[in-house]
């Protein structure tokens, strides 16, 4: 199974917040997660993102692919996506 740690968009109109998630890529961004990973409120001033670093490590070992906004995110919070094991 192929996966991917991408955003899932939540909240209402023009009140948007994301939850970092993993999850089968062959499905829509709205349906069936298999891990949350993290949340990420854009419109806040601080503490826009918070992520469990211990799981995006964890998946990112195990192979995931990262979208490109997710991944910029995990380099602001200091996650690097080395596959390797540490």
């Amino acid at each position: 199974m192929s996966t991917t740690m991408r955003l899932k968009r939540m909240g209402s109109k023009k009140r948007p917040y994301y939850r970092i998630v993993v999850q089968d890529n062959r499905r829509a961004s709205t349906s069936v997660t298999i891990d949350e990973v993290g949340t990420y409120h854009p419109i806040e001033s601080t503490n826009q993102v918070s992520i469990d670093q211990e799981k995006a490590k964890d998946w990112i070992k195990k192979g995931v692919t990262v979208s490109q906004t997710v991944k910029e995110l995990l380099n602001k919070s200091g996650i690097t996506l080395d596959r390797k094991a540490e």
